[in-house]
């Protein structure tokens, strides 16, 4: 029975909101033939990557439906630390990560004087794969002692969609506290050549960098043409928005889905009450 739920989630596709992804693409073609020198640039920026998301299908969990993520530096979720002379344990989370930096500054924070070194005893990593969604332990043993001006890198087993990282560590007793940096680098996102809206996606991009130089004869053209290859989508699309409504729009029946799947994994009481869900549910889809 869980597979069966696994597989009809999985048929489950976001909802990409395609109208309005083309009115906006109009509203840029528009805005770029009226500007002068007072182009928009921050509001088209802003505009323009919303619809990346919204063709990436971006789900409510932060994965896409149609992108992925891979070990290329996007951003870094960092924090400092006074490091003791007992063993202490250093904590930071972060989302979408595949690394843990550590560093040993050369100066102490607030302080002109030289840092002093630590010893790194070991990592432990709990996170949530983006590929899987069971929570997964990683624990790597350093015992080593970082210098001031040195770091330390640990790369996960996988990126994970969400991390908390715990260091164990401590300072020499006889040299005295020091001070550490931790940081999560966040992985980027690449988008899949094989989505129905890579062009558009592609055309998307394509007007960002032509936003940088004030290109308007581009920014019209990608604008245009984003336009011409989603038009025949929104078409397509209509039968299978009806299809959908046989339980809500697709992110409520998703919603309802998880929810069933919820109940599954419970006690004895709650599996029957997800069964009951489930069965309601499948009748609802045939008799459509």
């Amino acid at each position: 029975m869980m597979m069966i739920l696994a597989s009809i989630l999985a048929a489950v596709a976001v909802e990409v909101p395609l109208a309005r992804v083309i009115d906006d693409a109009k509203a840029i073609d528009r805005v770029a033939a009226a500007s002068k020198r007072d182009m928009p640039h921050d509001l088209m920026r802003r505009i323009v990557n919303d619809d990346i998301e919204a063709l990436r299908g971006r789900r409510t969990d932060g994965t896409y439906e149609y992108a992925g993520f891979e070990r290329f530096d996007s951003g870094r979720v960092t924090q400092s630390a006074s490091v003791g002379t007992k063993d202490q344990k250093i904590e930071i989370r972060g989302s979408f990560v595949y690394k843990l930096q550590i560093e040993s500054p050369s100066r102490r924070m607030m302080l002109m004087t030289r840092n002093r070194h630590i010893y790194l005893d070991h990592v432990e990593i709990d996170y949530l794969p983006v590929v899987s969604g069971a929570q997964k332990t990683q624990t790597m043993k350093l015992d080593v002692w970082l210098e001031p001006g040195q770091n330390k890198t640990v790369d996960f087993e996988a990126i994970a969609k969400q991390a908390t990282v715990r260091l164990f560590t401590h300072a020499d007793e006889k040299a005295g506290y020091g001070n550490v940096v931790l940081t999560l680098v966040q992985a980027r996102v690449f988008d899949n050549p094989d989505s129905p809206y890579a062009d558009a996606v592609a055309s998307a991009k394509a007007i960002l960098r032509a936003l940088d130089h004030d290109d308007v004869p581009s920014i019209r053209a990608m604008a245009t043409r984003m336009v011409n290859d989603l038009s025949p989508s929104v078409a397509a699309a209509v039968p299978a928005r009806a299809t959908a409504e046989v339980g809500g729009t697709p992110q409520e029946l998703y919603t309802e889905l998880q929810a069933i799947e919820d109940l599954l994994t419970g006690n004895e009481t709650e599996r029957r009450q997800g069964l009951d869900r489930l069965h309601q549910l499948v009748r609802k889809l045939r008799q459509h």
